[in-house]
């Protein structure tokens, strides 16, 4: 963020204007009681003495912040930097003396006296001056350094959640292709074959889809829903494969309004179709199960397979699509787990219970 773009922070809220008035009302009472007690002054004269230096050099505080503001170490070098806070430094200490002086030489009753013992004590006024000057401007360039920092951290986190999202996306458009090339090739065999099964499969893929656009920029969906999608998948391929796979929900009823990602089942079972029902000679039992422990869903989709059938090979989109997509959405690696024997295969998942 540009350091121009970033206001006075002291007269930018009400708030820190108070505070800022509040904490020289600090330095200027310990400051008259130095004088008082320490310097021997008169009460008046160290009132008015230390109400007008210290005020001034208050509103002169404000004016430091043009000068952070636009010598920033982004634009300028170290050389450069410190030559002009030197004269910027020598001015406003000047014009803060000058100014003070006559203000209070005017305010003051015997003008004389308070000329000697304003000259007497040049000195550590202008020491004050200026390790005032550095601070103030030390301060504002910590406030400029913080405030880009923060905007910086805000751009990049909003950059690292738009790419998490783009990815996200990509990962939701690999899903269907597959799958809906080959119920496109089984309407068009079917039409000839047996219109009312074409018709049947047309009409549960056109609903199967409706979902998945209405839903697309949604992240997370009940799972009941979810379910109630995979079931239009199911009855699509049940009428490519008619009796060779059958379908178990074991869900257990507190799942079933849990949150969780959006088309994250979908590529479960289309795996279990992929690999188990296509390859399959005998039934492939799809048992799906869901309950909750110790903050997780536990989600799993087991089938039996043919051991003999030559295992089909894939692109590697499906279950790595699942773990990818649990990866990016809850930032953990281990939220998904294979297990196989000789003629089963399970797929685990632990998706995080959202707190309400």
């Amino acid at each position: 963020m540009d350091d121009k773009m970033i206001s006075n922070p002291i007269v930018k809220d009400l708030r820190n204007f108070l505070i800022y008035i509040l904490v020289w009302l600090v330095i200027t009472s310990a400051y008259v009681l130095i004088l008082i007690y320490g310097e021997k002054i008169d009460i008046y004269i160290a009132l008015v003495d230390g109400f007008i230096f210290n005020f001034v050099l208050a509103g002169f505080g404000i004016s430091f912040w043009y000068p952070a503001k636009y010598i920033s170490f982004e634009s300028f070098s170290t050389n450069k930097i410190l030559i002009s806070h030197l004269i910027g430094c020598i001015t406003s200490v000047f014009l803060w003396l000058g100014f003070g002086y006559l203000a209070a030489n005017y305010i003051i009753s015997s003008p004389d006296d308070y000329s000697t013992y304003f000259l007497n004590t040049l000195g550590w006024r202008i020491f004050v001056g200026v390790l005032f000057y550095f601070l103030i401007i030390s301060f504002y360039y910590l406030v400029i350094y913080y405030t880009n920092f923060h905007q910086k951290t805000i751009q990049e986190n909003e950059l690292k959640n738009l790419v998490t999202e783009a990815e996200l996306k990509s990962l939701k458009f690999q899903i269907n292709p597959h799958f809906i090339f080959n119920s496109l090739n089984s309407m068009s065999a079917l039409t000839t074959i047996d219109p009312a099964k074409a018709r049947s499969m047309i009409l549960n893929l056109a609903e199967f889809l409706r979902y998945t656009l209405v839903n697309n920029d949604r992240q997370k969906n009940k799972l009941s829903e979810e379910l109630n999608n995979i079931k239009l998948y199911l009855d699509i391929e049940k009428i490519r494969f008619e009796d060779k796979f059958d379908f178990v929900d074991e869900t257990s009823p507190d799942c079933k309004e849990a949150l969780v990602p959006n088309m994250i089942l979908q590529p479960l079972f289309e795996n279990a179709i992929k690999h188990a029902v296509y390859e399959s000679l005998e039934k492939v039992i799809l048992k799906f199960r869901c309950f909750s422990k110790d903050g997780f869903l536990n989600i799993s989709l087991e089938n039996n397979f043919d051991s003999l059938s030559e295992n089909k090979k894939g692109s590697g989109i499906g279950l790595k699509n699942i773990s990818d997509r649990l990866k990016l959405i809850y930032g953990l690696s281990n939220l998904m787990r294979i297990e196989k024997t000789h003629d089963h295969f399970k797929v685990n998942l632990f998706i995080p219970i959202a707190s309400k």
